[in-house]
């Protein structure tokens, strides 16, 4: 049996991770084709040995949760968080200079409901 996705309403309080996986589902499964997308995995809990490796590397702090390209060379990205949840001062300093480049657009969306709004407006999903 297919574990059903969940839907845009009536999802209730929901974590960010729970939101994002979620959100991927629905990327998946009603997602553009021609479309590209990723997670960076900037977060979570890391030693500092590897912290340093990954500054060393090139880790860009505030990152959005997911960066989605469309066919026609639109970049989106799109930090989640839960209701009443606010980005940080790294994640909305990196959404002003992403929006600065031509043709890529950047929000904060609250929860589920939003975030699969975004991504319709966005023609990323159907």
């Amino acid at each position: 049996m297919r574990k059903a996705i969940p839907r845009e309403s009536g999802a209730g309080k929901l974590s960010e991770d729970q939101i994002q996986i979620a959100v991927v589902d629905h990327l998946k499964k009603r997602g553009d084709p021609n479309s590209i997308w990723w997670h960076t995995p900037n977060g979570g809990g890391r030693s500092a040995r590897e912290g340093a490796k990954f500054k060393a590397m090139g880790l860009l702090p505030g990152v959005s949760d997911l960066i989605l390209h469309n066919s026609a060379g639109e970049a989106f990205a799109l930090e989640l968080k839960r209701d009443g949840g606010r980005p940080t001062e790294s994640q909305m300093l990196f959404l002003s200079r992403w929006r600065d480049r031509p043709h890529h657009h950047g929000v904060v969306s609250e929860g589920l409901d939003e975030a699969l709004a975004i991504l319709k407006s966005w023609n990323l999903i159907r």
